[in-house]
């Protein structure tokens, strides 16, 4: 208890040390609060930054991020709604994607969807069909991990079609996209209780990745496996492969906090649960991480 009060009285004395730093010191310095997980004391200088400059765009942006991790959602969004009104057009899709994924943890993928569908449209008439197909699966992952299936999968398949319209695509591209679809549909269909439609697709994933045009694809594969294994009901091997994935990844930690949860063994699931609330990225894995995390401990 000393430890943490001496802790929160240093970072205190920071923050007042830094009363006469320039915004961008003090917006630098909130970021790496934020990332410690000291979204309080990161708040604390964000809203410094903006009784000097309501509209700091930054800090806005970085007010709204720290109070969805706090779980403060409403007003992280009055934060992301200003933000986006002050963005540079460079860096106006960023508060939008930043305004969805507020959405997503609350596992609202309608409201997500009004922040990315516009991107979405705006890269298909560009045209950036590369990037107007990895909002469509960012979005399609929203709708997925939200429990709208139907709309997860129209969403991955307008991805997969935009990808595959770049022009000049090599055979790595489209075995790329390929990937991504039928790891999408596998992961769909184990959502819907389908074992032979969902083992088809992790086959017809894994057949694309073993041509080796899409090494950087490899990690994903556990944890399709894991993902499938996990909503088919065999938590054993859920675990087995999801120990394999990236153990960074807040919603690998999840998945395999509820696997061992689900097989009886709660020291671990709470030990992973843990982890996942050690992860301050804002993000969609972590926006469907997170919430899951903090009421199970809590």
């Amino acid at each position: 208890m000393k430890t943490t009060k001496a802790v929160a009285a240093l970072l205190l004395l920071c923050i007042a040390a830094l009363a006469q730093s320039d915004p961008a010191d003090l917006i630098k310095q909130a970021r790496k609060l934020n990332s410690e997980g000291h979204q309080d004391q990161a708040l604390a200088l964000y809203t410094q930054v903006l009784q000097a400059d309501p509209n700091s765009y930054d800090a806005h942006l970085g007010a709204g991020i720290v109070l969805d991790l706090d779980g403060k959602y409403d007003e992280a969004r009055r934060h992301f709604a200003k933000a986006i009104d002050l963005a540079p057009p460079e860096k106006k899709s960023q508060a939008q994607r930043n305004m969805a994924f507020s959405y997503a943890f609350e596992g609202k993928a309608a409201d997500a969807a009004r922040y990315e569908k516009p991107l979405y449209d705006e890269y298909m008439a560009k045209p950036n069909y590369f990037s107007a197909g990895e909002i469509a699966n960012e979005l399609a992952r929203i709708y997925l991990e939200s429990g709208d299936l139907d709309n997860a999968r129209q969403w991955y398949k307008k991805g997969h079609a935009a990808g595959l319209k770049q022009p000049d695509i090599k055979p790595a591209g489209v075995d790329l996209w390929n990937f991504r679809w039928e790891h999408a549909q596998a992961r769909i269909a184990a959502r819907r209780g389908k074992r032979t439609e969902a083992e088809k697709h992790v086959a017809a994933a894994k057949a694309v990745l073993d041509k080796g045009t899409n090494p950087e694809q490899t990690p994903f594969y556990p944890y399709l496996e894991g993902y499938v294994a996990y909503y088919l009901g065999d938590y054993k091997s859920a675990i087995a492969s999801l120990l394999k994935g990236d153990q960074r990844d807040p919603f690998i930690l999840v998945l395999l906090a509820q696997a061992y949860e689900k097989s009886g063994d709660k020291t671990q699931a709470v030990d992973y649960y843990r982890k996942v609330m050690a992860v301050n990225n804002h993000n969609p894995t972590n926006a469907f991480a997170r919430p899951i995390a903090k009421k199970k401990l809590s």
